[in-house]
C-alpha cells in the first residue's frame, strides 16, 4: 500500500497489483471509488450513494442487541457510502490491515476498532446514515475501524466495516462510508413573512430560525438580515400585531445562564428591529424562556439546534 501524495488517495499494492486504483468492470453503474480511500484490490461495487450534506452518526462504542451504539459521533457533510464484494479467498483481516495501515499512513488516526461480536456487539440492521442499513450481526466475523484525518478544508472521517459471509466462495463484504466535514450551504430555505402570519394566525405564535448567534452570545449576527426583515414586513403588513419577541435555548449550562441568555438575546432582536427595520418599540416585547419550552431532545445535537430559537407569539 502506498500514500499516493499527486491525487491524495489511499491505494493498495500487493498480490493483486493489476488492480491498482483501478475501476472494475462489473461495478454498479455510475459508481466509483472515492478519492480519498480506494478499494482493495478485486473488489467490486454493489452499493453507491453519496449526497452533498447529509448527517452519519460514527460508531465509537460497540452495538447492542437493541441496535444501539454505546457511543456515536454525530458528522454533518458530504457523505459518499460505498459497498464492496471483495474477492474470495481474501480473510477479512487480511483486508482490514490492508485499510487500516494505508489510513495509517496517509495521516488518518484510529478513533475507536473491534472485531467480532465482543468488540463490535452483536446487533441487527443498524441505521448510520439517512441510506443505507447494514448488519452488525455477522456470524462469520466482522471487523470495523473510524479514523479521522485533520483537514484545513475541513476534516475527514472514515468507517469501514468489513463482514464474512458464511460461503467463503463469496469473500467479504466491505461497507465503506467517508464524511467530508463541510458547513451546510445556506440561503436555500428562507424566513417567508406569509409562513409567519399563517402560523400565528393558527397557532399563535411562531418560531424562527433565522437568527443566529455565536455560542453564548447575544449579538445578533449580520446572517441573520433576511430573517429580521420577513418579520419586519409581518408587523408592517398586519399594523396592528403587537408581539412578544421569546428568546429559546438549550439545556447545556446552568438554567440561570440560560434564562439570562434567552432574553438578551431577545432584547437584542428587539433593538434590531426598531433600529434597523423601524418597527415601533410598543408592538414589542422582549421575553426569555430559557430551556423552558423545548421543542425536542436535548440528548443530540440536532435537538439541541431545534431548542435554540425564536419565537414571535402574539400579544
Amino acid at each position: 500500500m502506498i500514500w499516493n501524495r499527486r491525487i491524495g488517495a489511499v491505494c493498495f499494492i500487493g498480490a493483486l497489483t493489476a488492480a491498482i486504483c483501478g475501476a472494475q468492470q462489473k461495478d454498479i453503474p455510475n459508481s466509483k471509488d472515492h478519492p480519498l480511500v480506494t478499494r482493495y484490490p478485486g473488489s467490486v461495487i454493489g452499493e453507491y450513494s453519496y449526497s452533498e450534506y447529509d448527517e452519519v452518526m460514527l460508531p465509537l462504542g460497540k452495538a447492542n442487541r437493541n441496535d444501539v451504539f454505546e457511543k456515536v459521533q454525530r458528522l454533518e457533510g458530504k457523505v459518499t457510502r460505498i459497498g464492496y464484494a471483495a474477492p474470495a479467498h481474501r480473510s477479512i483481516l487480511e483486508i482490514y490491515r490492508n485499510y487500516e495501515s494505508a489510513l495509517l499512513k496517509s495521516g488518518f488516526q484510529i478513533l475507536w476498532s473491534c472485531v467480532n461480536s465482543e468488540g463490535c456487539g452483536n446487533a441487527g440492521p443498524v441505521q448510520l446514515a439517512s441510506i443505507g442499513r447494514e448488519d452488525w450481526g455477522w456470524n462469520s466475523g466482522h471487523r470495523y475501524l473510524a479514523a479521522k484525518s485533520p483537514r484545513g478544508t475541513g476534516d475527514a472521517y472514515v468507517s469501514l466495516h468489513i463482514g464474512q459471509w458464511a460461503d467463503t466462495n463469496r469473500g467479504a463484504y466491505v461497507v465503506l462510508y467517508v464524511v467530508e466535514l463541510k458547513p451546510m450551504e445556506g440561503g436555500l430555505v428562507t424566513v417567508d413573512a406569509a409562513a409567519l402570519a399563517s402560523d400565528i394566525t393558527t397557532t399563535g405564535h411562531s418560531a424562527v430560525y433565522g437568527i443566529y448567534f455565536d455560542t453564548a452570545k447575544a449579538e445578533v449576527k449580520p446572517e441573520s438580515d433576511a430573517a429580521l426583515k420577513e418579520i419586519a414586513k409581518l408587523l408592517q403588513q398586519t399594523p396592528t400585531l403587537k408581539v412578544l419577541v421569546v428568546g429559546h435555548t438549550d439545556n447545556v449550562g446552568s438554567l440561570a445562564s440560560n434564562m439570562d441568555l434567552s432574553k438578551r438575546r431577545a432584547d437584542a432582536v428587539v433593538v434590531a428591529l426598531t433600529a434597523k427595520y423601524g418597527v415601533a418599540a410598543a408592538r414589542l416585547a422582549a421575553q426569555g424562556a430559557g430551556p423552558l419550552a423545548p421543542v425536542s431532545s436535548n440528548d443530540t445535537e440536532d435537538g439541541r439546534a431545534r431548542n435554540r430559537r425564536v419565537e414571535l407569539v402574539k400579544q
